[in-house]
């Protein structure tokens, strides 16, 4: 405590309740290429609903990454997944030839586009992909824009094709807007305008009729049936002695891409403002931009609309022009690219290699080539220390490998041949054949996913330092056939270099069953829950070490980090987690020298708890008048 200088009463706190804490098990890594979302950032996901709703379902070219993702949230509800950046990715545009750098996400947006983007159109798909071209948005900038009497004298002509106005009414009608016409103010909808020609597609049958124009002879907006009114002018502004600011506008799934119904309203953004400044009733921005940036899923503003005039200035003293028509464009020149390649999957992966900016257990190696697997190991796994990469060979490997009588299996440990020993990963043996209820399909997936899957599984059920494999953790869900199905033999041949069988047995299902490691010699580690064990005891225990930082080392010291360690470990010993463990800490490990370099040493022995991978039963059958006690424990 401190010392006083003048008589009185100092009160002190100090917290001896550390615990080693519980650290997360299930958290996995994934890198893919998808048909929409944001490009090399890690988003976390928690269900496949989520994983489709950011990624969008998948197609012929991408449902392998988004399967193996899938697979994987089957069995757990953690996944922090990247979207690759793959050559030839942009986004639709709405206008212009030219084509937009690649915005990646909300960040890459906010640093290089959210000044504003010449000659790409007023808006830009939010994400990169073909999908952006089913999109088309359309905004309402006026109230003349909503709705406008019809003025001269026009005539319904030949039932379904047309309407011939006597006066240039044309000019302020636009395809898709809606006209009302008639005694019975029936709706016609306007397919296209020539001239002062207009071709209708009709609603209802009205032939024949010259009409003189009323107030009930109206246009109306193709979308004015999403709102209550016209857009006007906001309190904001009207507080302001500014006018006519608010806006309509509306995203549309035009090709349906998106709901699989063409034409569908997606998003609606009702009465949001041309003023920079606008702010909605409880101190949220209404300018138009910025609502659609933070809210819309589809689009980006780039520019404002011609014929709009002020936008993006205060609302002081501010009148707004809108224009007399609705503005629509379709998107386009969307683009998925080309297929990512190792180096582009690899730098995706990267995301992951800080312990510090991320938590991860396991990573989904997918469809990893060699070159990429190796990378995943040497770079991630083994950087990191705290995780397990999950592999499965190559596809060519097991699909459709029918050159001679388990050509898969020399294959597939051809496969792990091109990798390092290491503890850190684990290599199963290929691919299932599951349903694509999005296409219609059936689709060839690895089978790491499932893997990762099984482990996740196995801390929820267990601890991380069980078996994921075997009939009571190791079933695969969602198979209906594997590429590679190894007997007998092939399972031998696998397992003696390290790689985990997947086999359907009749009646039970499909099965991981094995439990190694990449480590290529005898080792407690060359099983997948000795390497998991030691990765929670490393993990749990560093963290509660960190505590003794910038403390003495002295015998208080030492004894409060092993009255920390031992009570945890008792617990994992009383989970089946090590059979026996001893803590040193003390002045035998650190010596004056050790102190005198401003370092603390505590050792921690353990004895893991094994695997059962091999059962021999031994039946003895034994004469009636022998007594067991004299033939029990002679055969084994």
């Amino acid at each position: 405590m401190a010392f006083q200088i003048s008589p009185g009463v100092n009160v002190s706190e100090i917290d001896l309740t550390a615990i080693v804490p519980a650290v997360q098990t299930t958290a996995g890594a994934f890198a893919g290429q998808f048909r929409w979302g944001p490009v090399e950032q890690r988003v976390l996901i928690s269900n496949e609903a989520q994983l489709l709703g950011q990624f969008q379902k998948p197609d012929s070219t991408y449902f392998r990454d988004f399967f193996v993702a899938a697979n994987f949230l089957a069995y757990a509800d953690t996944l922090h997944t990247v979207r690759i950046n793959n050559t030839g990715l942009a986004n639709a545009i709405t206008s212009g030839n030219a084509s937009i750098t690649l915005i990646k996400s909300e960040a890459d947006y906010d640093a290089n586009f959210a000044n504003g983007t010449s000659g790409v159109g007023n808006f830009v798909a939010k994400y990169g992909g073909a999908l952006g071209n089913s999109l088309k948005y359309s905004i309402c900038p006026s109230a003349t824009a909503f709705e406008s009497v019809l003025s001269g004298n026009y005539t319904v002509v030949d039932g379904n094709t047309g309407v011939t106005f006597s006066a240039n009414q044309a000019l302020t009608v636009t395809p898709g807007d809606f006209l009302q016409l008639g005694p019975d103010k029936d709706l016609y909808k306007v397919a296209t305008v020539a001239g002062d020609g207009l071709s209708v597609t009709l609603d209802n049958e009205y032939v024949g009729t010259t009409v003189n124009s009323d107030t009930a002879q109206k246009r109306l907006w193709e979308y004015h049936n999403f709102f209550n009114r016209a857009p006007g002018t906001s309190p904001f502004a009207t507080t302001r002695g500014g006018s006519a600011d608010q806006m309509h506008v509306v995203v549309i799934d035009e090709d349906g891409e998106w709901t699989n119904v063409k034409g569908q309203v997606v998003e609606v953004f009702d009465s949001v403002s041309k003023a920079s400044d606008a702010k909605n009733e409880d101190g949220s921005t209404n300018y138009y931009a910025s609502r659609i940036n933070r809210e819309s899923s589809y689009m980006w503003w780039a520019a404002h609309p011609s014929g709009v005039t002020n936008a993006g200035s205060k609302a002081s003293g501010t009148t707004y022009g809108g224009g007399n028509t609705p503005v629509s464009e379709s998107f386009r020149s969307g683009s998925d690219g080309s297929t990512g390649t190792a180096g582009q999957y690899q730098r995706a992966y990267d995301l992951f290699k800080s312990a510090e900016e991320v938590d991860v257990s396991v990573i989904l190696g997918g469809a990893a080539t060699s070159a990429t697997a190796i990378h995943l190991i040497n770079n991630i796994a083994e950087f990191r220390k705290d995780c397990v990469v999950c592999l499965s060979p190559e596809q060519d490997d097991v699909v459709n490998n029918t050159s001679y009588n388990n050509a898969e299996a020399d294959d597939v440990v051809e496969f792990r041949n091109t990798l390092p020993s290491t503890s850190y990963a684990v290599l199963d043996s290929g691919y299932k054949y599951q349903y694509d209820k999005y296409n219609d399909a059936y689709r060839w997936v690895p089978l790491n996913g499932d893997i990762a899957g099984t482990m996740a599984r196995t801390d929820e059920v267990r601890d991380p330092w069980y078996s994921p494999a075997g009939l009571s953790r190791g079933r695969i869900k969602n198979s209906v056939s594997l590429a590679f199905n190894p007997d007998k033999t092939a399972r031998d041949l696998l397992y003696k270099n390290g790689v985990n069988p997947v086999t359907t047995f009749p009646g039970e299902g499909t099965i991981l069953f094995g439990d190694k490691t990449l480590l290529g010699y005898p080792s407690a580690f060359d099983r997948i829950n000795v390497r998991r064990l030691f990765i929670v005891l490393e993990k749990a225990i560093a963290i509660a070490a960190r505590q003794s930082l910038f403390e003495f080392n002295d015998e208080f010291t030492r004894a409060q980090f092993v009255n920390l360690v031992e009570p945890f470990l008792r617990d994992v010993q009383g989970r089946r987690g090590i059979t026996d463990f001893r803590v040193v800490c003390d002045d035998t490990n650190n010596t004056s020298e050790i102190i005198d370099r401003n370092e603390f040493v505590g050792d921690i022995y353990v004895k893991p708890a094994r695997s059962i991978n091999f059962i021999q039963l031994n039946f003895v059958a034994v004469r009636t008048g022998v007594e067991f006690e004299e033939v029990v424990g002679q055969f084994g």
